[in-house]
């Protein structure tokens, strides 16, 4: 009877630790954390864009680029920076005629932290309307303003069928650190799955763009949009912000 109470005394503690270990698991990787990278064994990787107001933009240069290495990216849009001019329109038509994916960014770039449910998606859907009317293509990836979330933001995002979008790798092109600095801030830092994040009003991005390509390509790495790298269905996003193939359903 001694033996036997131990064994159940033993299978009873490894019960519960694998009980503990699952909830834990569960509360730590789940579809209301955003995805910054993807867990990936392939050298791929995503090349974002953020599209903001800006006095001086390189957008066209940043085209050319991806043009001339046959590589496409994902353009994130505010709806009412595409609604601010007929230049802008045209912009909008140009990304998408030349092959990018368009992603959404918000209407005009609140912090989501600090609006409530009901705006956050009057945000969304209004340039999902102003995409759709200007370029028939209907968006499911979702950047915040600024990167600024809480639970309930990726909640909100994600109960309107939309895929909330950050970045593992940032060039903070923004803040013109010089051309070496944001180009070793990306070279240093992607991995297989990375998603890097560049702006339109960044005065060496075409540039750097140009080499951290023609870089990556001989590390024999391979270009993906966002919704070509993402997992769309049965995933996990753990608490680092990486998705993974939800591999418990395998």
């Amino acid at each position: 009877m001694k033996k036997n109470g131990k064994i159940l005394y033993s299978f009873l503690f490894v019960l519960l630790g694998f009980v503990f270990y699952f909830n834990n698991f569960l509360k730590d990787n789940n579809t209301n954390n955003p995805i910054f990278s993807v867990n990936k064994e392939e050298k791929v990787l995503s090349l974002t864009f953020d599209i903001n107001w800006a006095e001086t933009e390189y957008l066209y240069n940043i085209l050319d680029v991806l043009d001339k290495y046959n590589v496409k990216g994902t353009f994130f849009l505010m709806g009412r920076w595409i609604n601010y001019s007929d230049e802008n329109i045209e912009k909008l038509k140009e990304i998408k005629n030349r092959g990018h994916e368009l992603g959404n960014h918000s209407y005009i770039h609140p912090m989501f932290t600090n609006i409530s449910k009901e705006r956050m998606i009057s945000e969304i859907k209004k340039t999902e309307d102003v995409i759709m009317e200007h370029t028939g293509i209907k968006t499911n990836l979702f950047r915040c303003p600024s990167g600024d979330y809480n639970e309930e933001v990726i909640k909100t995002v994600n109960s309107i069928g939309y895929f909330p979008i950050q970045w593992d790798v940032d060039s903070l092109d923004w803040k013109q650190l010089g051309l070496d600095k944001e180009y070793n801030r990306v070279i240093k830092n992607v991995k297989p799955g990375s998603i890097v994040l560049f702006h339109n009003n960044g005065k060496f991005t075409p540039e750097n763009l140009d080499k951290i390509i023609s870089n990556l390509k001989e590390q024999n790495y391979s270009f993906l949009t966002v919704g070509e790298m993402i997992y769309k269905e049965d995933y996990i996003v753990d608490n680092n912000g990486i998705q993974h193939k939800n591999s418990l359903n395998n």
